[in-house]
């Protein structure tokens, strides 16, 4: 392992971190860290630092946050500190100006086995396809999102109960590992001068997208079967969590957030495609998230 290649990590939310924290305790020499600009955040507005930013002040990193990253002092600033390899996860679509600046190029993390489930929500969309496996790649950036040639991949199995919370921490903590292999690996080849081998991405029709997750996106359809409201359910709980609109004792509630279905009756139930859908944990508009027989239990 050569700790002395000049990196810069580049990241925004929780999942970033791992990687960075990985690379920062294990000796390897993170010269600067590009996050998001700071924005401001919940019923005050206060403003927020991103999950990365933190970690970062911490460890008394340098931190750029561009708000355009082709802004030429932006670029002028990356470009300062020389370095050799960058690393992005979980951050924005670089220009070729950024992502072709260091000698060994960038490297991006994605959460899925790539090509399968390129874009913003790969975890999530995994699971609401009902998706058995899926994993960490790290790829060189080229031109188009998540399309560029591979350098490790990692899988895991996806359980068939498990929702999109746990699964976003097994997968975060596997970048830590995932990370640090490639970066030991382009080293050591650079070390030996010779090019890191890497895997195309094929070419198919066959390939299932992760597209960013709305308000609209993430309503349940009832009409579908239980398996596909279950595995909706799950692939969105507890973040962004699935919604519906529930008549429940003569009242009208909307948004419902839903967070664990089963299949049959219960205490809240509706109908679907196969049979009934029991609605087993949610959370009414402005009310706490609880069991659905503690909830009626509750309601006049």
């Amino acid at each position: 392992m050569d700790n002395q290649l000049r990196i810069v990590y580049m990241g925004t939310p929780d999942f970033a971190v791992a990687g960075l924290r990985a690379l920062v305790e294990n000796g390897y020499n993170v010269v600067a860290v590009v996050t998001m600009p700071d924005k401001p955040s919940g019923r005050g507005h206060q403003i927020q630092y991103s999950a990365v930013k933190q970690y970062a002040i911490s460890k008394n990193l340098p931190i750029l946050q561009p708000e355009k990253l082709k802004d030429e002092d932006f670029l002028a600033q990356l470009r300062s500190y020389k370095a050799d390899l960058q690393i992005v996860t979980a951050f924005r679509m670089l220009p070729e100006a950024v992502w072709s600046m260091p000698r060994l190029g960038t490297f991006n993390l994605h959460a899925s086995l790539l090509p399968q489930y390129r874009g913003a929500a790969p975890i999530n969309w995994a699971i609401i396809n009902g998706e058995q496996k899926t994993g960490c790649t790290t790829f060189f950036l080229n031109h188009s999102i998540d399309t560029g040639n591979i350098i490790l991949q990692q899988s895991t199995d996806i359980g068939e109960d498990e929702n999109v919370g746990s699964l976003h921490d097994r997968l975060m903590k596997m970048s830590e590992e995932v990370t640090l292999k490639t970066v030991d690996l382009i080293s050591d080849c650079d070390r030996r001068g010779i090019t890191v081998e890497t895997i195309p991405q094929p070419d198919s029709t066959d390939l299932k997208p992760a597209p960013k997750l709305f308000k609209d996106n993430c309503e349940i359809d009832f009409k579908r079967t239980y398996e596909q409201i279950h595995n909706f359910v799950r692939g969105l709980a507890p973040y962004p969590a699935a919604w519906c609109r529930l008549e429940i004792k003569g009242q009208i509630y909307e948004p419902v957030k839903v967070y664990k279905v089963r299949k049959g009756e219960g205490a809240i139930s509706m109908p679907c495609a196969d049979g009934w859908v029991s609605i087993e944990e949610l959370q009414l508009p402005g009310k706490k998230r609880m069991d659905a027989k503690s909830l009626l239990n509750g309601l006049r």
